[in-house]
């Protein structure tokens, strides 16, 4: 190819580019009159410049020549002191590079856009997205009660993504809390970033009434969220914070702010890593709070100087009606700080002590502060706190005055048989108590005796709870001659108390006659097949009240699994819904043949039963 170009300098300034090819010659023109605009001249190519004709040598030495002539009139003129020529020498064309250079990139390109587009449409096809959204995903069925399962950690610091989806769930949960009455959040572990996002849709919220935000990493600076949210909301009445290591800060930045709440009844602090000064916050809320009902701080370090706090508000605080202190360091000396505060009280109602540590000195001193409790006292939880039977004797006193009390727990005390004889002195006196529970005190036939001597006259207890205490075969016949034809018993634990065949035949032949048990746990009691069978024996006969039969543990085998199959199968009358056989040694033969009887009605547990090849 050669290219010649002519530049004429007239009253306006033309470039032309002439470029020749073998068949062709084009004629480009740059004029500053059209803001140097360039175009294509064809026919007229001699009209306004000489055309110079360079024969084209190789690549390597091309001629490149400028003329400038004066144009002007429609007619040209040469003059040679206006003429110029330069020549140079160029290495190659000017269009060849960028043209060897496009011929890579755009076939690159073509390739890469078509890689990315058969990438999308491969990854539409095979993960198709959901047509529900999140929320219609997690939407409840009932429409009443909103409840997220475990395990979703929402703030997770595993990528960009996951961040993204864990606060689209946070809106559909924001949303969710404004639109439901129970909130069941526990368990999500937003930590306190969630919770400031989640504690604005309190604010002003007329429909949630109940909102746990248990074990969710919250700390002292998350609680911060509530302020001035609650203060605000009168409409939610239960809050649950429990399992969040708030700490004494937490706990009076929280104080702080229900102090002019007007609306929360229950608040639940268990397990919130705080102690006296913790209490001591809570202490000097209560005294202004009017409206809390039920407080639980379970399982915290509050200790002596701590329940001293709350018993100083307990005497100020006339709308308290259940405070729960279980598995926390109160001691003797707790236990005394508490008992001034509830002798001059009224509202309380319920109290939950157990596993303090008070030991006889403790607990003697609690029950003086309770005999002078103005207040209708009517659940004592006393379980796990060291208790003799000294301190019994004073429990018994005490059960034996009162009027108000429905439920006396003494579980895992070492009050023995003489203990227990103190408690059957004092039951018999009482016509308020329901609920006996004097599980794991070491209690033999003797003392066991004692108490079914005062189930014949005693019509008022329902539930009693006797297990793991070494009453053996004498107990378990002390007990079932009297409840064959007396007692009003509903609910019978005898678990893990070493009764065998022998009390399990006994067992057997009163429920014979008893129409009051619905409940009977005989669990880890060495019933073995024979005990099972005298069990059978019974259930063959007509009972119109024993609906649930706990016999986990007892090494069961097939023979006695057999023996209670048949039984089902001959009285259609059973009423019996709940038997449990788990972790006996029934084969799978076994299994099916109590799975078999009565599956309509009978909830047979035995899926879990230790399993022997024979």
């Amino acid at each position: 190819m050669v290219s010649t170009s002519a530049l004429s300098l007239s009253s306006h300034l033309e470039i032309s580019f002439a470029f020749r090819s073998k068949h062709t010659t084009q004629l480009w023109t740059l004029s500053s009159t059209n803001s140097s605009s360039l175009r294509r001249r064809g026919a007229d190519l001699g009209r306004h410049f000489t055309l110079v004709t360079i024969n084209s040598e190789p690549l390597s030495s091309r001629n490149f020549e400028i003329r400038a002539a004066a144009a002007g009139g429609g007619s040209s003129r040469r003059s040679g002191s206006s003429r110029r020529i330069y020549q140079e020498s160029q290495a190659q064309a000017p269009i060849a590079p960028v043209t060897q250079a496009a011929s890579y990139i755009l076939p690159a390109g073509a390739f890469v856009i078509a890689t990315f587009v058969l990438w999308k449409l491969v990854e539409k096809i095979l993960v198709p997205k959901s047509t529900k959204s999140v929320a219609e995903e997690d939407k409840p069925a009932s429409g009443e009660k909103w409840s997220f399962s475990q395990g979703i950690n929402f703030l997770s610091p595993s990528g960009a993504k996951v961040e993204r989806e864990s606060r689209m769930r946070l809106n559909d949960f924001a949303r969710e809390l404004r639109s439901f009455s129970s909130i069941d959040m526990s368990g999500r572990n937003f930590g306190d970033e969630g919770l400031f996002f989640l504690a604005e849709s309190l604010a002003y919220n007329q429909t949630a009434e109940e909102v746990s935000f248990a074990a969710n990493g919250i700390t002292a600076k998350g609680i911060m969220a509530f302020d001035g949210i609650l203060q605000s909301n009168v409409a939610l009445k239960s809050l649950n914070l429990s399992g969040n290591s708030i700490g004494d800060e937490g706990v009076k930045c929280l104080c702080d702010i229900l102090v002019k709440n007007s609306g929360i009844q229950k608040l639940q602090l268990s397990s919130s890593a705080f102690g006296d000064e913790g209490a001591k916050a809570i202490a000097e809320m209560l005294k202004k709070n009017s409206t809390l009902r039920i407080i639980e701080l379970n399982n915290n370090l509050i200790d002596y100087s701590g329940f001293s706090s709350l018993a100083g508000a307990l005497l100020e605080n006339k709308t308290i009606l259940s405070i729960y202190l279980s598995g926390n360091y109160g001691g003797p000396l707790g236990a005394s700080a508490l008992a001034k505060g509830l002798e001059g009280n009224k509202s309380l109602r319920e109290l939950y002590l157990q596993g303090n540590s008070f030991g006889d000195e403790g607990v003697i001193a609690l029950m003086s502060g309770l005999s002078s409790h103005k207040g209708k006292l009517t659940v004592l939880d006393l379980a796990n706190n060291s208790i003799g039977a000294r301190g019994a004797s004073h429990v018994a006193e005490y059960i034996k005055k009162s009027k108000s009390l429905l439920l006396i727990n003494l579980y895992m005390n070492d009050i023995g048989d003489e203990g227990a004889e103190k408690v059957a002195e004092a039951l018999k006196d009482n016509r308020s108590v329901t609920n006996v529970d004097l599980g794991g005190n070491d209690i033999h036939a003797k003392g066991i005796s004692a108490i079914a001597r005062v189930l014949k006259d005693n019509s008022v207890i329902s539930a009693l709870e006797i297990g793991y205490n070494p009453i053996g075969p004498d107990g378990a016949k002390a007990l079932a001659e009297v409840l064959k034809f007396h007692g009003n018993v509903k609910d019978l634990m005898l678990g893990w108390c070493q009764i065998g065949a022998t009390g399990a035949e006994d067992i057997a032949d009163m429920l014979r006659y008893n129409s009051t048990i619905s409940s009977l746990d005989l669990r880890a009691n060495g019933l073995r097949d024979e005990g099972a069978i005298c069990l059978a024996r019974s259930l063959k006969v007509v009972n119109e009240s024993l609906v649930s039969l706990n016999l986990g543990f007892n090494e069961i085998r097939d023979e006695g699994a057999f023996a209670i199959a048949q039984a089902l199968k001959s009285n259609e009358d059973v009423r019996l819904t709940s038997l449990n056989l788990m972790n006996n040694f029934l084969t799978k033969l076994g299994q099916l043949e109590i799975n078999l009887k009565k599956p309509a009605e009978c909830n047979h547990r035995c899926k879990r039963s230790r399993i022997r090849d024979e």
